[in-house]
């Protein structure tokens, strides 16, 4: 289960923005994934609760954005939304692309208190 890594990582981020913004807490937080991570979104659910407990995010409410993908062909230059399990170009039939997006995990927003608002 590779979501259990995904929610480390962003307890880890979490950590070092509530370091940042001298937070004691993290309510919410809005993360968009694309859709090439293949991220079970009711997985990541589950690990980053079990990874958030005793952490400043345990109970936070964790927001799942999932992006479609978007590539273009470095061949012809045509721009167009792969399959999970096909990267062929639809002009000119080649699977030779850059990934524009849906391969992204980014951390979008989040909502915290600090000392003064606990």
């Amino acid at each position: 289960m590779h979501e259990m890594s995904i929610a480390v990582e962003l307890l880890t981020r979490l950590e070092e923005l509530a370091v940042e913004h001298d937070l004691t807490r993290v309510h919410a937080l809005t993360v968009r994934a694309g859709v090439l991570r293949g991220i079970v979104p009711e997985a990541l659910d589950m690990a980053f609760a079990e990874a958030a407990g005793g952490t400043l995010a345990e109970g936070a409410k964790l927001t799942l954005q999932i992006t479609p993908a978007r590539a273009r062909c470095r061949l012809c230059g045509e721009r167009f939304a792969p399959t999970v399990d096909s990267f062929l170009c639809p002009r000119c039939n080649q699977a030779d692309v850059e990934i524009i997006e849906g391969n992204e995990i980014l951390l979008l927003s989040l909502d915290g208190a600090s000392r003064d608002e606990n």
